[in-house]
């Protein structure tokens, strides 16, 4: 689903304080978004968890390729690093945020449904990251157990893996990436950063969720196949011919859905936020889904090929009956003129 986010922006106006999302650090040229998201702040909230309240601002972006995101975002300006992982230990026992998780998600989702034709959403259905800031690199705690969300004797290949992906721009900055959450140390806000690694997951979402309808169309394809198999050869072809269609078009629509999520974001004149970028990637597996995709897509054009072989062999077969039958006709012919 591709959605204009220009006329939603004019309607969402009349309910949400909307902007559009920009990069603050770095020229405008150095990354290309070329259908910038909805950004779009609510109230803040409070919610009790565990017998300690917390204060939540809330924001929302959505992403013209069919997404939308929901962040929710924890301040303690007098804190210290070590509340920071006292913080993060607390929001790491159980799920305590996944009420208020599908409450927004089903605020914005059905705030979008009848804006947008066709739109539907899955609330069971996302990615979760969790990022940690704080202003100085000086970590005076243990990164690995803020990370992992609890205390433990971790093995040096555990924690070799937790930190392996470290980046920094300066000696004052630090920027800490796991599979799933981050920690982030620089005396200015990183929101940059933190955007990144935003887009990073919205890509492996959409990933994910292409990589599960190519899933779908290729069961319902085997199923087609299996159906038309069993058909008389008059009407296998013609199943043939149709299941041919159904597929070009949902690889075409998909194919080309895909390559916006590749493109979602285009960095070119900034080398940290590449490293970073790229990183995030790494460490949520992209890759591992960009190639089960384009493993399905294959098999998908494969099967479609095979289909284009048979049909072309069927119609092979139908043009050497008709030549065999003309010619028996004309015998025939030949033979009754012969014998009047």
């Amino acid at each position: 689903m591709e959605i204009d986010l220009d006329l939603l922006e004019e309607k969402l106006a009349r309910t949400f304080s909307t902007t559009r999302t920009n990069f603050v650090r770095v020229k405008p040229k150095s990354i290309i978004l070329e259908n910038k998201p909805i950004l779009i702040k609510t109230d803040s909230i409070e919610t009790e968890i565990e017998g300690r309240i917390f204060k939540f601002g809330v924001s929302a972006r959505i992403y013209d390729i069919g997404a939308f995101s929901i962040c929710f975002i924890y301040e303690n300006s007098d804190g210290n690093y070590c509340d920071l992982e006292e913080t993060a230990l607390h929001l790491a026992n159980g799920d305590p945020l996944s009420g208020l998780f599908s409450e927004y998600v089903n605020l914005i989702g059905g705030s979008l449904k009848p804006l947008i034709k066709d739109f539907t959403y899955d609330p069971d259905f996302y990615e979760d990251y969790t990022i940690y800031v704080t202003d100085t690199a000086e970590i005076t705690g243990d990164p690995v157990i803020l990370l992992m969300g609890e205390r433990a004797e971790f093995s040096a290949q555990m924690r070799e893996e937790v930190t392996k992906n470290t980046q920094s721009y300066t000696k004052d900055d630090l920027a800490i990436l796991s599979w799933d959450s981050a920690l982030l140390c620089s005396p200015e806000n990183p929101q940059d950063l933190i955007d990144l690694i935003e887009f990073a997951n919205v890509q492996v979402l959409e990933l994910r969720y292409y990589d599960m309808e190519l899933n779908r169309q290729m069961e319902k394809m085997y199923d087609d196949i299996n159906h038309a198999d069993r058909l008389p050869n008059f009407l296998k072809t013609r199943q043939y011919h149709l299941i041919m269609t159904q597929l070009m078009e949902r690889n075409a629509e998909i194919s080309e859905v895909i390559e916006k999520v590749r493109n979602l974001i285009k960095i070119t004149g900034d080398v940290y936020y590449v490293r970073v970028y790229e990183t995030a990637l790494r460490v949520i597996r992209s890759s591992q889904w960009t190639e089960s995709v384009s493993r399905k897509t294959e098999m998908i054009q494969e099967n479609y090929s095979m289909l284009s072989d048979e049909v072309r062999i069927q119609h092979s077969n139908f043009l050497e009956w008709i030549v065999i039958i003309l010619i028996a006709m004309e015998l025939g012919l030949g033979v009754w003129h012969y014998l009047l």
